[in-house]
């Protein structure tokens, strides 16, 4: 059922992270597809079989007008033959985003609901569970957990694995996953973010794994950003080739960079960073912003 080839995932030293001290090196799950790329495929890999399993033929989902995980899924949904669906946090819009004319073009119906509704879990009328296959926002399941926790990468090779977080659901994966020797270390991109371990705990397999997460990268809150955040995308574009997001996946390289040069990690560290993808989100920049 897969149509990710995950032999062909490559993983980069960065010398701009790194210093004589810690090795930083970069899984490129941004680049295993156009559309369904990096912890989005692996957070629907499980959730697309059990749909399939149970002979679902629509599958329905959350998210807001800039989600990674709507268009996504849209795509994944037109890939393996199932009808979608997208519940829309907020009014319609007069115009629609990069993001929702991405998944609409794949098929997905979309469904605009008020941000209190959303807020509230509340699925409208039409859709009935019992015939509906529902995914929850960005993937958050046990479900999603599970397939984030088949991201591959060389577990002895690494001290410390690094990755955003948002829903939090990666990293549960990543925690149920890795070896008893090696680190996981979250950068919340949320502002105040302060559940965020209590979401992911709800995820573990053990729920005594420590989870160690840096609150203090987020630039402002969810899918803000600053000139310095935007510089530094420019530099380890320049410096590397590796293009990053503002929502994600920038705020992770610059937290782990940041933690470099505060000596956070044991010298001779070998660091892993997991790139996943969302590149999409750059849309709503002013074109020119970004060099890439």
């Amino acid at each position: 059922m897969d149509i990710i080839d995950e032999d062909l995932i490559k993983t980069d030293h960065v010398s701009f992270i790194s210093n004589e001290t810690v090795s930083a090196y970069v899984l490129r799950l941004d680049q295993i597809h156009p559309v369904i790329s990096g912890n989005k495929w692996f957070k629907l890999r499980f959730h697309l079989q059990k749909a399939r399993e149970g002979h679902f033929k629509t599958i329905v989902t959350f998210g807001g007008a800039f989600s990674n995980h709507i268009v996504a899924t849209a795509a994944a949904c037109r890939s393996y033959g199932f009808n979608s669906i997208g519940i829309i946090r907020g009014e319609a819009p007069k115009e629609y985003s990069h993001t929702l004319k991405a998944a609409a073009s794949y098929g997905m119906q979309l469904i605009f609901i008020s941000r209190e509704a959303y807020k509230n879990k509340i699925i409208p009328e039409a859709i009935n569970e019992q015939e509906h296959y529902i995914i929850p926002e960005g993937g958050y399941s046990r479900t999603g957990a599970d397939g984030a926790a088949t991201i591959p990468y060389n577990k002895s090779m690494f001290d410390t694995v690094c990755c955003a977080v948002g829903t939090g659901t990666m990293m549960a994966g990543l925690i149920n996953g890795k070896s008893s020797n090696t680190e996981i270390l979250g950068i919340s991109v949320l502002k105040n973010n302060t559940g965020i371990e209590t979401d992911i705990r709800n995820l573990l397999v053990n729920p005594n794994d420590t989870i160690n997460i840096d609150h203090r990268f987020h630039f402002g809150g969810y899918a803000k950003h600053k000139p310095e955040l935007i510089a530094f995308m420019n530099t380890l574009y320049s410096q590397t080739g590796i293009p990053t997001d503002f929502v994600y996946t920038a705020k992770l390289f610059y937290g782990v960079q940041q933690l470099i040069k505060e000596n956070y990690f044991l010298k001779g560290s070998r660091i892993l960073i997991i790139h996943s993808g969302g590149l999409q989100g750059n849309f709503s920049l002013r074109k020119g912003t970004l060099i890439f």
